[in-house]
């Protein structure tokens, strides 16, 4: 019965398929920003799936000193121009310790990427489940829930990071636990946002219809309500990845993040900033890498989100005219 009702959509919300695809692609096409942003994206995480194959080319690894390329009596300053960048290391060495710089920053990028991408995972999953848990529950339910929420956002999460990662052993691998820290922690935001749309699906006529034909409310919730949600949870998801990426680099660089030997950019940083007179790559690149990340990440999540709501105008202007919104 809900099917048939679902023909007729409500104003303001798009039902799922093959043609919203279509439309999100539309009008996703019209912002050459976001567009420069995916290949940029695209590009990152390719580098980062395919580290051990580059690094095999360059001859390589992240973790083997090379104390012979660096000068012992000047403090360990790379050997050589550019931070003794040669045929066998493309990016240099790092200081006093001769490891490679490019390999280490390749496989930076998997840890950073990685870590981002699971702990906002585990912020959507959660959220998501609190969010259609307090929308769909009884009057009690939705006040324990959201007051809890509430307590949960409340939280500084850098200073409830710092005191979790320094209490867990050291033989718990570190980006995993980085990647559930993060994600158990900042998930309240988006468990508001899903109770809220949650909250008004419920009184549309389709939703309505699914509950006289008989279904229980875990079905409408999974076949009436998550595809109604779909969309501002995409795009808040698409915004969590940068400021994830972010954090990590943070706790990473204040010590308590990933440890060493396993790479990470925030950990370059950590160490670059006595070297940035002898070394200077040593902390531009890492830092770069962080920069052009984190925009391209941003800029793709705003395009996103312009694309599956065309009644928002974008916050990031490059790229972007009145006549191409007008159209999409």
């Amino acid at each position: 019965m809900s099917e048939a009702v679902l023909a007729v959509e409500a104003p303001g919300v798009s039902a799922p398929g093959a043609s919203g695809a279509r439309q999100f692609w539309r009008r996703l096409r019209t912002q050459r920003a976001a567009l420069v942003a995916a290949v940029i994206v695209a590009l990152l995480v390719l580098v980062a799936l395919a580290a051990p194959l580059l690094t095999a080319i360059e001859g390589q690894d992240p973790t083997t000193y090379h104390p012979s390329l660096v000068d012992s009596a000047r403090g360990g300053v790379p050997i050589g121009s550019f931070g003794g960048a040669s045929a066998e290391h493309w990016l240099g060495v790092e200081p006093q310790t001769g490891r490679d710089l490019f390999a280490r920053l390749v496989y930076g990028a998997r840890v950073s990427l990685g870590v981002a991408l699971a702990a906002t995972v585990v912020q959507v999953a959660i959220g998501v489940l609190v969010g259609v848990a307090a929308a769909l529950g009884s009057r009690w339910v939705d006040q324990v829930l959201s007051r809890f929420t509430d307590v949960i956002v409340a939280m500084p999460l850098m200073i409830m990071a710092l005191a979790l990662l320094a209490i867990v052993p050291s033989s718990f691998p570190r980006p995993v636990l980085v990647a559930l820290v993060i994600g158990l922690i900042a998930w309240g935001n988006i468990a508001k946002i899903v109770r809220a749309q949650t909250l008004t699906l419920k009184g549309l006529d389709y939703v309505a219809a699914a509950r006289l034909s008989g279904w229980g409310t875990w079905r409408i919730a999974r076949r009436e309500l998550l595809p109604g949600i779909a969309a501002p949870v995409i795009t808040y998801a698409a915004l969590l990845v940068p400021s994830n990426i972010t954090v990590e680099a943070a706790l990473s660089f204040l010590g308590v993040g990933v440890k060493p030997p396993t790479p990470s950019w925030g950990q370059m940083l950590t160490a670059a900033d006595v070297w940035y007179q002898a070394a200077p790559q040593y902390l531009l690149l890492p830092a770069g890498a962080l920069f052009v990340t984190v925009l391209a990440l941003t800029v793709l999540g705003d395009g996103v989100r312009t694309a599956l709501d065309p009644r928002a105008a974008s916050r990031l202007r490059i790229g972007t005219g009145r006549k191409r919104e007008a159209k999409a």
